[in-house]
């Protein structure tokens, strides 16, 4: 059959750019965005983990190391055979985070809270006490707070706990023999040795949980704190260099002319808006009491 006229094509054919052909990054690609979200994670535990390690002028020092891809055996190995492995909803559906606490590191958390000197026993228990138990539903309360925070969330409720156990091989991630994105945060104390957490996820699900392709990391830029309009938002700090409990007996008796001896504390809280920005020791600078900045949070 011989068509009466010639074909002629209705609309030209589309053709896509590169940018829009182009594939995502590989999950193993997004390791240094999974970084960045640890970072985010450390600045939050600060000031979460500072009533549990200590006080408020001895706040730990909460460092990210690198993260990794590794395996599950290999995971197992460095957690251990006891540890507060906890399985958090992320938010983002069909991925959960899978975050552990060394248990050595829990146990001397317990005793110090029972007044000991931080001591957890040479060989560990096959289980938890209950002791454990409720320091480990505490240490996730404040787990949940802050991921939520470090995820975008602040101010939203705390990740829940979907699971937990003392095992790491009842709560491995899932599908079995994944491999593994892994981020590791040490928690460094005086006077105690450090201690760390480990947050591990299938490195297939970076990507779901990090924002698909790369676009979606490189368009989402922090704004900069230098540039207009936010560098001259006036910001308030505060410093507390002393911070003492009086007795009421000692408080209606004042008068002119009374001293309190006061303890100037060895690293003083520098906060904006509540938030710990950073530490410093008390001096002088042109005959004005000045801070010297030791450690910025």
């Amino acid at each position: 059959m011989k068509p009466e006229r010639a074909l002629v094509a209705e609309r030209p054919v589309a053709r896509h750019c590169a940018e829009l052909l182009r594939r995502g990054p590989e999950p193993s690609d997004l390791l240094p965005e999974l970084a960045r979200l640890g970072q985010r994670l450390a600045r939050a535990l600060t000031p979460a983990l500072t009533p549990l390690c200590g006080s408020e002028g001895d706040a730990p020092d909460v460092a990210v190391l690198p993260p990794r891809e590794t395996g599950e055996a290999e995971l197992a190995e460095v957690l251990g055979p006891l540890a507060a492995n906890a399985l958090f909803a992320s938010g983002v559906p069909g991925v959960n985070l899978l975050v552990a606490v060394e248990g050595k590191a829990v146990l001397r958390l317990v005793d110090r809270a029972f007044g000991g000197s931080g001591e957890a026993p040479e060989r560990l228990p096959a289980r938890f006490p209950l002791s454990a138990e409720l320091m480990i539903h505490h240490i996730e309360e404040l787990l949940g707070g802050a991921l939520s925070t470090a995820l975008g969330q602040p101010g939203a409720p705390a990740l829940p706990v979907l699971r937990r156990d003392s095992r790491f091989a009842e709560l491995a991630p899932r599908p079995a023999g994944a491999r593994l994105a892994a981020l590791s945060i040490e928690v460094k104390e005086a006077g105690h040795a450090p201690w760390s957490l480990t947050l591990a996820l299938p490195l297939a699900l970076l990507p779901k949980l990090l924002g698909e392709g790369r676009a979606a990391t490189t368009l989402a830029r922090p704004a900069d704190p230098a540039a207009a309009p936010f560098a001259d938002m006036p910001l308030p700090l505060t410093a507390r260099i002393v911070d003492m409990a009086l007795p009421l007996a000692t408080a209606s008796a004042l008068e002119v002319g009374a001293i309190l001896p006061v303890a100037v504390a060895r690293a003083v809280p520098l906060r904006i808006g509540g938030q710990i920005v950073a530490h410093g020791t008390v001096g002088a600078q042109d005959d004005r009491i000045a801070i010297k900045l030791t450690r910025i949070a």
